[in-house]
């Protein structure tokens, strides 16, 4: 005899599942606050994009985590979608570089990504990502050393 799949069951993993994808990704800060602030309104929601884009999409074996990263700059790039940008941004230059899981970003992969966004989405997306980019590394104090624009 077959055990009956048990969807309440199924549906608190792929959210646990969820959760640790978030948390590696994202980092346990972001996480955790977007969990203190789940609300009447929004739980639902917060639930729907842990088990649906972090389990469902970001547990999936098809790419690494890196590229999903990546996908996710140079969409977001694309669509103008600038806060979301930003949090993947922050939280790739923050990933332990040893973790591939965390999908850690470098400058020399940002910096491609952007010159890639720029032909196919437009420079001005390219030109604000490359702003957005430069504040995140303020912040972090990590700005990059000085080039010389002559060829």
């Amino acid at each position: 005899m077959q055990n009956k799949p048990n969807p309440a069951s199924e549906a608190a993993d792929s959210l646990q599942r969820g959760l640790v994808n978030r948390r590696r990704v994202l980092g346990n800060a972001w996480v955790d606050r977007s969990v203190e602030n789940a609300n009447v309104l929004n739980v639902e929601f917060q639930r729907m994009i842990t088990a649906y884009a972090w389990d469902g999409i970001w547990s999936r074996p098809g790419l690494e985590r890196r590229t999903r990263r990546i996908m996710v700059l140079a969409i977001t790039a694309a669509m103008g979608r600038w806060e979301e940008f930003e949090l993947h941004i922050r939280t790739g230059l923050q990933a332990d570089p040893a973790d591939s899981e965390a999908a850690p970003l470098d400058l020399d992969t940002i910096r491609e990504v952007l010159l890639q966004t720029a032909v196919y989405a437009g420079v001005p997306a390219g030109n604000t990502g490359m702003a957005v980019t430069l504040k995140v590394l303020g912040e972090l104090g990590r700005m990059p050393e000085a080039a010389s624009f002559a060829p």
